[in-house]
């Protein structure tokens, strides 16, 4: 950190910390339970509970290597303050290549620096570092929810034209469907003509129905606000594009709002019509907003549900996750640490399967 406040990552090349845990205890089936995801998962990545803001003393990044029973888990942690999703998978992606033995990566990072999200702004921090924003110890439940691509299309089709599929249209719409383009369709949905450039997509139809379900099984007053927040990857929203490998955070969150009633009121087109009026909102002049307003007053992010009301989506079905080939032929399954965990956090993977399908890994409250 240099006198006027600003703080910069000297890059040395003295490498970053590994480790090698034996835990002949555990099986893949031990993690891989149906079910709630087991608390062993947990054991599997090193610097757990560890504050971003520890980043000023300790280690930015760190991979921790589980010999099971049978199996092998690699855990890789990262400081968010320093990379986002679309970067972090880039890294693991090409960790997997070298140690497959390639001799040269084939993604290149672009490590400029010339971006609108180097800000000159200065984060003051309290003595002795931030307050964290939710209680790391709240007791909470953890499950990883599959979608097959069918169901999301389905979905999809829900969300677009406003009402359910039926036998006789099933199989031909969701042929139409499976190539995720209606360049011939035109429907009114909430009022308003909805073309193939305007449409709701398969992720933004399954937010919403996450949204419903949870708000839903949260038992909520009507009058009740409630949120649903995205994180959405900014790279190809800004004028200039930043490189699609540009290294380092370029993430914003999106915040929508809807009371309880009017949210469970009304059809699932509705909350995803929202959603997506709201992300396709978020252009180049919103990022560079966001920015600017952060700049007037440079605070940090409040994660967590104070309110009991929210709904947080991170990570992306779109992320290489299975292509981690370390030699040994594609990953079983993905799983994450206990970081940034709360009620109301959910995570988005690809289906191991492919072809379109979705996992979620829902934290919630016990109860709900």
């Amino acid at each position: 950190t240099d006198p006027d406040g600003h703080v910069h990552i000297t890059c040395n090349d003295a490498g970053i910390d590994f480790l090698v845990v034996k835990s002949p205890n555990i099986s893949i089936h031990n993690v891989l339970v149906p079910g709630d995801v087991p608390d062993c998962v947990k054991q599997f990545f090193t610097f757990d509970k560890t504050l971003s803001y520890s980043g000023h003393f300790k280690p930015l990044a760190a991979v921790q290597v589980t010999e099971l029973a049978d199996g092998v888990f690699i855990g890789c942690i990262v400081n968010h303050a320093v990379t986002d999703g679309t970067s972090f998978w880039h890294f693991f992606n090409t960790f997997a290549e070298i140690t497959k033995g390639a001799l040269k990566i084939s993604k290149s990072p672009d490590f400029g620096r010339n971006t609108v999200f180097n800000s000159q702004a200065v984060l003051k921090f309290p003595p002795g570092g931030p307050t964290v924003t939710f209680a790391g110890d709240e007791p909470l439940r953890e499950r990883i929810l599959h979608f097959s691509r069918e169901a999301i299309l389905k979905l999809k089709y829900r969300a677009n034209y406003g009402c359910l599929l039926t036998k006789q249209t099933n199989s031909e719409v969701l042929g139409k469907l499976c190539n995720d383009s209606w360049k011939s369709v035109n429907v009114e949905t909430n009022g308003k003509v909805r073309n193939s450039n305007d449409e709701i997509s398969s992720f933004q139809s399954l937010c919403a129905q996450l949204w419903r379900s949870v708000t839903r099984a949260r038992k909520l007053e009507p009058t009740k606000t409630t949120t649903f927040r995205m994180a959405v990857n900014c790279r190809h929203r800004l004028d200039p594009k930043l490189e699609p490998y540009y290294f380092g955070n370029a993430i914003q969150s999106i915040p929508t709002f809807a009371s309880a009633g009017e949210l469970l009121g009304k059809d699932l087109s509705w909350a995803a019509d929202i959603l997506h009026e709201n992300v396709v909102a978020h252009n180049n002049d919103t990022v560079r907003k966001g920015v600017a307003d952060w700049e007037k007053q440079p605070r940090l992010f409040p994660l967590g549900n104070a309110d009991g009301a929210s709904i947080t989506m991170g990570s992306s079905p779109r992320f290489p996750m299975y292509n981690n080939d370390f030699g040994w032929g594609r990953p079983l399954a993905v799983r994450s640490g206990r970081a940034n965990k709360f009620d109301g956090k959910i995570s988005a993977f690809p289906g191991r399967d492919g072809n379109g399908s979705v996992d979620l890994e829902v934290v919630l409250a016990p109860d709900t």
